[in-house]
């Protein structure tokens, strides 16, 4: 395999598709392990993304994942490190993002990166170091109430400097908008006041794409996918439909959801109304030990044969936490993540091969569960959401199309225009 250009470290599965889907549209050739390959790997590609679950797990479980994928990827000869987080800022006070920043760092020998999750063609943009989803700020988006990581303040700069012990600024959109060489300017400003981490805003993808040009020579970035769209030019690469060609679609369709967002809500409500065969996993079932998984099964069977169907644990807020404070935070996500991941791998054992999986962190159960080491990134269905190809021990032969969403990306119609994108 040729030397990469750029390698890529997500700290969850969902994310790394939406980065890897934006390196695809922009013209790189791109390749999405699940968790770090145990040897070289065996494609001719532009890019990897190297998906992890580091997101909720302890700072240095997510800081030792994280250099494990930097060592790899030195190795196949990476010419720029890109760690991704979500586009919400998904962090607590302790971390990750701040941490494994600093780790990586301090394993390049790195005097100075940006951090900036914006990407307004998800409407997630940053001003004045201030993350909007939408027209509201990020706490009162609904991510307030995130069971994992809620977000209850929006200024980037004061939350990761709550994470760091480097010193955190700011390059805001003025500095932005008169394109990278003001932007140079502005970083070294920073760095002789002591500045190592900047945070910078970005209203639109021309911010984006004038970011792009003065972060050619940074051996570490740290952003959500926004800022992938202005790299691959940096290596002469552009837009191509070769970039993002996968294996004809086949098989029967379904959807599983684990997510708990806004967005997701609206997608099985969506999904339900326009006729579409759903059923709901009641959490406290699985608690009290009912196969819930082999119910979903026997539901889904006599039904997918003629239609796709939707499998989904997705609830409304005050839901969600009635039923934490039963069986706790940490209990009650990983019970649901299992039982959905045993759905996905029952349903593609019976045949499906086109497979929406919604959620972070149930996209990471789910492709562990099936087998998945690696995948093909394809056209993309929403901003942020690829079709993937992949190889899986519980699809023999041609394998299956995935896509892996994030909770809070895609359109209302998500899971229905899915099937009609690949189709």
């Amino acid at each position: 395999m040729a030397k990469l250009l750029l390698g890529c470290i997500a700290d969850d599965f969902t994310g790394a598709t939406d980065l890897a889907n934006n390196l695809v549209r922009a013209g790189m050739r791109v390749v999405q392990t699940i968790g770090v390959p145990a040897g070289p790997l065996d494609a001719d590609v532009d890019a990897v993304v190297v998906a992890l679950k580091s997101r909720t797990v302890a700072p240095a479980e997510a800081i030792a994942l994280s250099l494990d994928a930097l060592r790899w990827l030195q190795a196949q000869g990476a010419r720029q490190i890109y760690f991704k987080y979500c586009s919400t800022f998904d962090s607590t006070p302790q971390g990750n993002i701040g941490p494994v920043t600093e780790a990586l760092m301090d394993a390049l020998q790195c005097d100075f990166t940006i951090a900036t999750p914006a990407f307004p063609d998800n409407k997630r943009t940053v001003f004045k170091g201030y993350l909007f989803a939408g027209d509201v700020l990020l706490n009162e988006s609904g991510m307030q109430n995130h069971p994992l990581t809620p977000m209850t303040d929006p200024n980037l700069v004061r939350v990761l400097q709550a994470q760091c012990t480097r010193k955190v600024g700011l390059i805001d959109y003025a500095v932005v908008a008169r394109g990278a060489e003001a932007i140079g300017e502005r970083i070294g400003q920073l760095k002789g006041e002591g500045v190592s981490i900047a945070v910078v805003d970005a209203v639109s993808n021309d911010d984006l794409l004038r970011m792009g040009p003065a972060l050619a020579k940074m051996p570490l970035l740290t952003a959500g996918s926004g800022v992938a769209i202005g790299l691959p030019s940096n290596f002469g690469l552009a837009p191509s439909s070769q970039a993002s060609a996968l294996p004809a679609a086949g098989g029967l369709r379904a959807v599983v959801s684990g997510s708990c967002s806004l967005a997701t809500n609206r997608q099985v409500l969506d999904f339900i109304q326009r006729g579409g065969a759903a059923l709901a996993v009641d959490p406290l079932r699985i608690a009290a030990g009912v196969d819930v998984a082999a119910e979903a099964l026997a539901w889904a069977a006599p039904l997918v044969e003629k239609q796709s169907v939707l499998v989904y644990s997705t609830a409304e807020a005050g839901a969600v936490k009635s039923v934490q404070g039963r069986l706790g935070v940490e209990e009650a996500g990983a019970m649901v993540e299992r039982t959905i991941a045993a759905i996905a791998r029952g349903l593609v054992e019976r045949g499906v091969r086109q497979l929406v999986v919604a959620g972070g962190e149930t996209s990471g159960a789910c492709v562990q569960a099936l087998g998945i080491a690696q995948m093909q990134i394809g056209p993309q269905i929403d901003p942020g959401v690829p079709w993937c190809h992949a190889r899986s021990d519980a699809a023999p032969g041609a394998g299956l199309h995935i896509a892996l969403k994030s909770g809070n990306f895609g359109g209302d119609d998500f899971f229905t225009k899915a099937f009609t994108v690949l189709a």
